[in-house]
């Protein structure tokens, strides 16, 4: 004969508790308490019967009472849960008084002595935090802010802690790196990184191939002694737009660019002739590019020589040989390609110019010219 198992009046009670206020299902409930289901729905009527049997017909004051306590606890466990969650992310910004800033933006939301209590902070702290003045530091910092921001804003998101700290400093602000970090972490304001370029070049041709003058020896005592050229792509929603380069190594400068819709030798040479027009170069110049067929072509190599320029090209499969255009095009398509989507070839391309003509020739700084920009590189040598 099955025994039968007792079950004592308080255990009773609080499996109806449980079956009333956890939430959860009563087979999941009878489970843990392991009980048949049968029995847990027969004590909660047994439970409701009692209730109905009071005076009043409601639930016994006890009870009533109970209930309001579990809600209240029940309350109180989710404004902390949503204290904690919100803190997660506002501690990831650093810097000083941190949590009286989380209290201060929490405290609409949330009772500020839970919001002390949590944190483990007092009230009176925050209260005294809340009247004090702001000291010179912080008014400095507030100063400071508005200029990251501005840089910020003219470099399209794209300036780190290094080139922000230069520009400021040129601006005659007197910060060190860390403080620009500081006030750039605490803000949010993080530079976009760049991500892997895939480099397609044909050159599986019968077009003859020059020899490597440049060597990777991408310095330059002046401008216009070394150019170098290639070709890369930016995908558009009419299709793909090809963008070739000519870049004087001195400085860093684009000084010849140009777009089209198709990888052709036309394409190259439109930017070989628009940088001869703009720079015209004296006879010597080394005009480094990849095996590509485009810079083989006769067309080409002929409208090199016509200028006296020397041809030099890279090793084959070594892409390391052209890695300061290269470069540009990592940096043009993590600072604008990547976070556009065009519409059309031709609104990529007038993208492109701005970025070229208006940014990054005179503007965007270069760590590798001393965060200086192409052309005040080009004046200070000068000069």
């Amino acid at each position: 004969m099955k025994q039968q198992r007792r079950f004592t009046k308080e255990f009773e009670d609080e499996a109806v508790r449980l079956a009333r206020t956890s939430g959860r299902t009563q087979r999941a409930i009878a489970e843990d308490l392991g009980v048949g289901l049968s029995t847990l729905v027969r004590w909660i009527g047994r439970s409701r019967d009692r209730a109905a049997e009071a005076p009043g017909g409601s639930a016994s004051p006890d009870m009533a009472a109970e209930l309001k306590r579990l809600r209240r606890e029940n309350e109180i466990l989710r404004q902390e849960r949503d204290i904690l969650k919100r803190a997660t992310g506002f501690f990831r910004q650093g810097g000083k008084s941190v949590s009286f800033k989380l209290v201060d933006e929490a405290k609409k939301e949330f009772p500020v002595h839970r919001l002390c209590s949590v944190l483990g902070i007092s009230q009176s702290g925050y209260f005294a935090w809340k009247g004090r003045p702001a000291c010179r530091r912080q008014h400095e910092d507030m100063v400071l802010l508005a200029h990251v921001r501005s840089a910020f804003a003219l470099s399209n998101g794209t300036y780190g802690s290094p080139r922000m700290t230069r520009d400021l400093r040129d601006d005659g602000l007197d910060v060190g790196r860390r403080r620009t970090a500081r006030l750039m972490r605490e803000n949010g304001l993080r530079a976009r990184q760049k991500r892997r370029f895939k480099r397609t070049t044909d050159s599986h041709h019968a077009w003859p191939v020059a020899p490597n003058l440049l060597d990777q020896d991408f310095t330059a005592a002046g401008p216009d002694e070394k150019w170098g050229a290639d070709i890369s792509y930016i995908w558009t929603k009419e299709g793909w737009l090809y963008l070739a380069v000519v870049i004087d190594l001195f400085a860093r400068r684009v000084v010849g660019w140009s777009t089209g819709d198709r990888l052709h030798r036309d394409l190259a040479l439109a930017a070989l002739r628009k940088a001869v027009v703009m720079r015209r170069p004296t006879a010597g110049l080394i005009h480094h590019s990849d095996r590509g067929s485009q810079y083989c072509s006769v067309d080409y190599q002929a409208e090199l020589k016509a200028h006296g320029i020397l041809i030099s090209m890279s090793g084959q499969g070594n892409c390391f040989d052209n890695a300061m255009v290269e470069t540009f095009f990592k940096t043009l398509k993590s600072e604008l390609v990547w976070r556009t989507a065009f519409e059309t070839r031709a609104d990529a391309a007038a993208a492109i110019g701005r970025y070229i003509d208006g940014f990054y020739n005179p503007v965007r700084r270069h760590s590798a010219l001393d965060f200086t920009s192409p052309a005040q590189f080009e004046k200070m040598a000068a000069t």
